[in-house]
C-alpha cells in the first residue's frame, strides 16, 4: 500500500493532508523519516505519525527441528502440535510453510509473513526439498530411473516431477523433490513396492536444518536465509 493511503486509512488525515504530511517530515517508517509519499509498505514496517505508532507488526521466520509425534497444525484436540513447541505470544501469529506428517521429522519453517511462505511452498517456484528415508524393504533396483520418470497420481490427475533418488544403503536413501504433494515420497516409494519407516527433512532450498538444533529446537532464520526465497 502506498504511504499517503495508509496514513489517510489509519488516521484521521484526509487524503490531501496525509501527503502533506508525510512531505512535511511528520511520518517515519522504521523509525526514519519518509517524505516520499508513494512509498510502498508492507504490514511489516513501523509507521509513526507525529511519534504516534499506527503499525508494528514484527516479521517471524522460524526454522524448527520437529520431533516426531507432533502434528503440523495449530492445534488438535488429540496430538501434541508443533505451535506447542514456539513461545506462547507467537502462537497465534505463525503459520506453517511446508508440512511434515506426525511420526516425520527434520526441517520445518515457521513465519507470519504470507507471502514469503507461499514463495517457499509453491509447486511451480521448483525449490528441491531433500529428505532422509529409510524403508521396509531393499530399495528396488529401478528405483532411481522410476523416480526421475515421474508418477502419474490420479487424485490430483498429475505426474509428479522428476525425482532424485541417491541410495544411501540397501533401504536408506536420499530423495529431492521439487514439489509437496500429499504424502508425496510415502506414496512413490510405494509405486516401487515399498515403504516408508521414517521421513527425515533436511532441506527446503537453500534453507538447512541446522545440525545445532536438537528435536524440538529453534531458531530465527538468518537473513541470507530468508532472502534465498
Amino acid at each position: 500500500m502506498r504511504l499517503d493511503k495508509f496514513i489517510c486509512k489509519h488516521s484521521d488525515l484526509s487524503h490531501r493532508d496525509s501527503r502533506w504530511a508525510v512531505a512535511s517530515g511528520r511520518v517515519c517508517v522504521n523509525d526514519a523519516v519518509i517524505q516520499d509519499a508513494r512509498m510502498e509498505i508492507d504490514r511489516f514496517v513501523r509507521v509513526t505519525l507525529d511519534g504516534q505508532i499506527l503499525q508494528e507488526c514484527k516479521a517471524h521466520y522460524i526454522m524448527l527441528h520437529k520431533p516426531p509425534g507432533y502434528l503440523s497444525a495449530t492445534s488438535d484436540p488429540q496430538h501434541p502440535t508443533v505451535m506447542e513447541l514456539m513461545p506462547p505470544a507467537l502462537r497465534n501469529e505463525l503459520h506453517i510453510g511446508g508440512r511434515l506428517d506426525r511420526a516425520s521429522t527434520g526441517l520445518l519453517i515457521l513465519t507470519n509473513d504470507g507471502l514469503w511462505s507461499r514463495r517457499l511452498t509453491e509447486p511451480g517456484k521448483k525449490l528441491p526439498k531433500v529428505y532422509r528415508v529409510a524403508t521396509a524393504e531393499p530399495i528396488a533396483a529401478d528405483a532411481e530411473a522410476r523416480f526421475a520418470e515421474g508418477f502419474y497420481f490420479s487424485t490430483e490427475n498429475l505426474t509428479t516431477s522428476p525425482a532424485q533418488l541417491l541410495r544411501l544403503g540397501e533401504r536408506e536413501a536420499k530423495v529431492t523433490i521439487y514439489e509437496g504433494r500429499y504424502h508425496q515420497i510415502k506414496r512413490m516409494f510405494a509405486r516401487v513396492g515399498n515403504r516408508v519407516v521414517s521421513l527425515h527433512r533436511e532441506s527446503m532450498g537453500e534453507i538447512a536444518l541446522d545440525d545445532a538444533l536438537v528435536p524440538g529446537g529453534f531458531r530465527a532464520l538468518t537473513e541470507a536465509e530468508i532472502a534465498s526465497v
